[in-house]
């Protein structure tokens, strides 16, 4: 269970606001490109401006040999709302640092605590912002086969190149029911699928995958059972990405992996780059173990948020129930990262924080 110090500033329902109005939206490398994207109708405006279709810039092809993927963070203001210039501004330091393409509001990314509207309007913007240089890749998955269509389609209009699906947790369904599920989503345009059993409390066992793979528009598989299963798929054709970091360099130079789907990327997009690339890294691999572990120590994104945080590429923001690791483990993952010197994003700034520096949000 984690720990909970009572000196961190809790936001009240009073003081915390409602989804994303624009803020945060001052000048910086992107701001001009950007003003538009969050302003007035989430829904409406954002499809407005998009600068580009997906048929002239993207192909099955392109995203299957998109090897580094960051799901990425979601950084906060302190009342709760997008940061959208600090977002920019990570987002570029992961582009010059090798990341090909982004998970937006998965997981990692907290697509869990958003609105629809915010969801949407995050992926809709880093479309508008970014979506020449790297893959947009939507969460919009959902246990709800009817909220997963609807978020797909709207995913779709604002211009994400594919959406990331995972198949019906809590309310769990049948293996007929899972292949109609995927399915739907898939008519809907380029899909990658997402089994992560130890989220869902489903494994999408081989044979389902098998099948789903036979659909026009499955781009291939974000894999946590490891690199024995990702092993019999690359034999039979399938695209796989790691989604366990810990194994990710072997599941690539070893299993037939395309790439990783990578949390740990957030901090070390450089040394995860290396590791993707065409050579074997083992020594690299093994340097960033310690680190790995760290992150995930707690569940995910706990250690990524209290990470970034660390670093100052992120403000000390969480949106409830995660909260920050205590000091102690802080101070473990200070030293972790400075023995990594400079491939860490932000090392110039690393600091513990006082448990006082934090803000925890129960309304947004």
């Amino acid at each position: 269970r984690p720990h909970v110090n009572r000196s961190f500033t809790t936001m009240s329902r009073t003081n915390a606001v409602g989804p994303c109005s624009g803020q945060g939206m001052g000048a910086g490398p992107r701001g001009a490109r950007r003003a538009g994207a969050a302003r007035g109708s989430v829904r409406c405006r954002v499809a407005a401006e998009r600068p580009f279709s997906l048929s002239a810039s993207t192909t099955m092809e392109k995203l299957r040999q998109t090897r580094l993927i960051t799901a990425l963070k979601t950084p906060y203001l302190p009342n709760g709302k997008f940061d959208l210039d600090c977002y920019d501004a990570f987002l570029d330091d992961q582009i010059k640092n090798g990341v090909q393409g982004v998970i937006v509001g998965g997981t990692t990314g907290e697509g869990q605590l958003m609105s629809w509207d915010e969801h949407i309007m995050l992926i809709a913007h880093t479309v508008n912002t970014f979506g020449r240089e790297i893959q947009v890749i939507g969460n919009t998955g959902s246990n709800s086969t009817r909220e997963a269509l609807h978020a797909t389609e709207q995913g779709f209009n604002v211009g994400m190149h594919a959406s990331l699906q995972i198949n019906p947790y809590y309310g769990k369904t049948s293996v007929d029911g899972l292949k109609e599920h995927f399915r739907r989503a898939m008519d809907m345009g380029p899909a990658m699928i997402y089994n992560v059993p130890a989220r869902t409390g489903q494994d999408i066992e081989e044979h389902t995958m098998l099948e789903l793979a036979e659909h026009e528009n499955f781009i291939g598989v974000k894999e946590c059972e490891g690199n024995e299963r990702i092993a019999r798929y690359s034999a039979k054709g399938i695209c796989c990405w790691s989604g366990n970091d810990d194994e990710a360099h072997d599941a690539r130079h070893g299993s037939g992996a395309v790439g990783v789907v990578s949390v740990t990327s957030n901090v070390i997009p450089g040394i995860f780059s290396k590791l993707m690339g065409a050579d074997p890294q083992p020594e690299l691999n093994e340097k960033c173990q310690a680190l790995i572990s760290w992150l995930f120590a707690e569940p995910n994104p706990i250690g990524v948020n209290t990470c970034l945080s660390m670093t100052g590429q992120v403000k000390p923001v969480f949106r409830l129930p995660y909260v920050p690791y205590d000091r102690e483990r802080r101070e473990e993952g200070l030293r972790l990262l400075k023995e990594l010197g400079e491939e860490v994003g932000g090392h110039e700034n690393l600091k513990v924080l006082e448990d006082s520096e934090f803000v925890l949000l129960d309304a947004f």
